[in-house]
């Protein structure tokens, strides 16, 4: 069954982000078997709960659970993981699931 990793980040050095972090992650993703399905425009807008008012959000698609937590426990992206600590605050959510639509 198919897995989704769900992020939402506020990122706090735009383009330091980018420049060390996510174009890396995106190899990575690949390299792994996911592929990005959803990359939010801009912040996003909090209408109900303890959502991440103002967050970014991006979605990504695994063959299964399996393959996606090979990829977030690898050494390469454990390794990558730690440069955007200082750069942007981030969740994850792992789930499996079909996308409907």
């Amino acid at each position: 069954m198919p897995a989704y990793m769900i992020i939402t980040a506020h990122i706090r050095d735009r383009e330091g982000f980018v420049a060390t972090y996510a174009k890396a992650a995106a190899g990575l993703v690949a390299k792994h078997g996911g592929e990005y399905v959803f990359r939010g425009q801009g912040p996003g807008i909090a209408l109900e709960g303890d959502a991440d008012d103002g967050a970014v959000v991006l979605v990504s698609r695994w063959p299964d659970m399996a393959t996606l937590r090979g990829f977030w426990e690898s050494p390469d992206y454990v390794a990558l993981k730690a440069l955007r600590q200082d750069l942007a605050d981030v969740r994850v959510l792992a789930v499996e699931g079909e996308w409907v639509g």
